[in-house]
């Protein structure tokens, strides 16, 4: 009798749970999770491209000292920010996050404003192949990015709606912050290549999925 008691309690406490969003709110974390673990994957992609990136251009204008330093030291203040899963419940964290990665795509664009400017550079099968790949991971950071968004906001909206809210409250679920309108204005735009050609013409094998 016992038994069946306790089966019956059971039941009744994960259709309560169940009813209340607990499990929605399971679902939600979770795909918050493996959102934020694609964003970071594809700005470490964009990271990554950074060194050969600078000491390309650095071959046909090294005298870009201010503009290639900027790139360097931009891309050092992102690597000093330990990128782990808890980030995405701390807001200051969060901001310090934005922020850098903010400065890079500043420092980035500038990088290829100045690259305009060096005919031989752009000639160079090196450097075009780099602007593809740099363009082609931006594209991917905006969808990255703005799925992200997305899930936290369902998140959210089930951490403030009744009853789903009290079951929040009562398993500790708080909102959590997500990019903000001005990061998005700083970084939404990806580096367009240009390789100076006539219209529609683009680089051999350019792949915007890199």
């Amino acid at each position: 009798m016992r038994k069946l008691l306790n089966s019956l309690v059971m039941l009744l406490t994960a259709l309560s749970l169940s009813g209340c969003g607990y499990n929605t709110l399971q679902v939600q974390d979770e795909a918050i999770k493996a959102g934020w673990s694609e964003v970071l994957n594809q700005y470490q992609r964009r990271t990554d491209l950074v060194p050969n990136l600078v000491n390309t251009v650095k071959g046909y204008a090294a005298h870009e000292a201010k503009v290639l330093t900027e790139v360097t030291a931009a891309r050092a203040r992102v690597g000093q920010i330990a990128a782990t899963p808890e980030l995405v419940n701390d807001p200051a964290a969060m901001q310090k996050f934005q922020a850098a990665q903010g400065e890079l795509s500043s420092a980035l664009s500038r990088l290829l404003v100045v690259s305009e400017n060096y005919p031989q550079l752009k000639a160079d099968a090196g450097f075009r192949d780099l602007q593809a790949q740099l363009e082609g991971t931006e594209n991917r950071i905006t969808v990255a990015r703005n799925r992200y968004i997305k899930t936290v906001q369902d998140y959210n909206t089930t951490v403030r709606s009744f009853p789903s809210n009290l079951t929040a409250m009562m398993f500790g679920h708080q909102t959590k912050p997500s990019f903000t309108v001005e990061n998005e204005k700083a970084i939404s735009t990806a580096p367009k290549v240009d390789f100076g050609g006539g219209e529609g013409q683009s680089s051999p094998g350019y792949d915007s999925g890199r």
